[in-house]
C-alpha cells in the first residue's frame, strides 16, 4: 500500500486551486461509477485536472475521471469531485479521503456521496436510488483522525463515533424533495468491502444476515472523514446490479457503468433540487 503524507498535499493543492478560482463551494459532490456526467450540469464551470495537483491520488478505475469542477447548480456553489480513488487500488485511507478533506478546506459544509452499489435487499432492483442511513464497515480501516502524532496524544482518537455519519435531518429534507419531484427512493444500510473483486454468494448471504441492503467498495471512509471534519453528510447509492446469488448471471463492471448512466437524468434532477434546497 502506498504511504501518503496528507497535510503537504492538501496545502499544495489548496494553493494551486486558489490561484485558479475564488469559488467557495457550499456543496461537495463525490461522483461514483457511471455518474461522472453529473458534472456536465455545472454552470460557469472551472475545471482543474487532478494531474496538475502534486500528490493528488490517481484513480485507475474505468468511469472515474480525475477532475475537480467548480461551478454552480442554480444558486448553490458546488465542487464536483470526479475520479474517486479506492483502497483496493493500493491507496491508504489518507489518499482515499483527501478529496473530501480538500473540499472542506475550500469551504464546503455539505458533502453528497454518490456511488454505484450491488443490491442485497431483493426489493431493491437495479435502478433504485437508496439513501444511505447507516453503514457496515467490513474492511475495518479508519482514516487518519488528524495531524501526525495526534492519535497517540489524544486517547480514543481512533474510536468510531457512536452515531452514523449521515445527517438525518438532511436525509429527511432530501427524501421529501425526491417525493415532491415524483422520484422514487428508498433508504437502507450500505456495506463497504475492500474489493476489487465482487462478492461471493456466501458473502452476500452473510451480509444480508447482518442487515445490509446494498454493498460496494467506497463511500464509508469518505463519510467518516467528512463527519469528523464537521461536514453534513448525505449518502446516495444507485443500485446498479443485483449482488451475487441474487442476480441471474455473472457480475461485471460494464453492467455497473451502464446502469449508472441509465439513471443519470433522474439523479441529475434530484441533485439539482437538493442543491437548490441548500441555496
Amino acid at each position: 500500500m502506498t504511504q501518503y503524507s496528507l497535510e503537504p498535499v492538501l496545502d499544495a493543492a489548496e494553493r494551486v486551486l486558489r490561484d485558479r478560482t475564488d469559488s467557495v463551494p457550499r456543496l461537495a459532490l463525490v461522483l461514483g461509477s457511471g455518474l461522472n456526467g453529473l458534472a456536465d450540469q455545472a454552470e460557469d464551470p472551472v475545471v482543474v485536472g487532478t494531474e496538475s495537483l502534486s500528490g493528488y491520488p490517481r484513480s485507475t478505475v474505468e468511469g472515474h475521471r480525475g477532475r475537480l469542477v467548480f461551478g454552480r447548480l442554480g444558486a448553490c456553489p458546488v465542487l464536483f469531485l470526479q475520479g474517486r480513488v479506492h483502497a483496493y487500488e493500493g491507496h491508504d485511507l489518507d489518499a482515499v479521503t483527501l478529496p473530501v478533506r480538500l473540499a472542506a478546506r475550500l469551504g464546503a459544509t455539505h458533502v453528497l456521496l454518490t456511488n454505484a452499489a450491488g443490491g442485497i435487499n431483493p426489493a431493491y432492483a437495479p435502478g433504485t436510488l437508496m439513501w444511505i442511513v447507516d453503514h457496515i464497515d467490513w474492511v475495518r480501516r479508519r482514516p487518519y483522525p488528524g495531524p501526525v502524532g495526534e492519535s497517540e496524544a489524544r486517547p480514543g482518537a481512533w474510536a468510531r463515533p457512536a452515531v452514523p455519519p449521515y445527517d438525518p435531518e438532511w436525509y429527511r429534507r432530501a427524501a421529501a424533495t425526491a417525493d415532491a419531484l415524483g422520484i422514487p427512493t428508498v433508504m437502507g444500510t450500505y456495506l463497504w468491502t475492500l474489493g476489487p473483486s465482487f462478492e461471493t454468494k456466501a458473502e452476500i448471504r452473510a451480509f444480508a444476515g447482518l442487515g445490509a441492503d446494498a454493498v460496494g467498495m467506497s463511500t464509508v471512509p469518505e463519510a467518516d472523514a467528512a463527519s469528523e471534519l464537521g461536514m453534513h453528510v448525505l449518502g446516495l447509492s444507485t443500485i446498479t446490479n443485483a449482488a451475487a446469488g441474487i442476480s441471474s448471471g455473472p457480475l461485471n463492471h460494464e453492467e455497473v457503468l451502464e446502469a449508472g448512466r441509465a439513471v443519470q437524468d433522474r439523479l441529475s434532477t434530484l441533485v439539482r433540487a437538493i442543491a437548490a434546497d441548500l441555496a
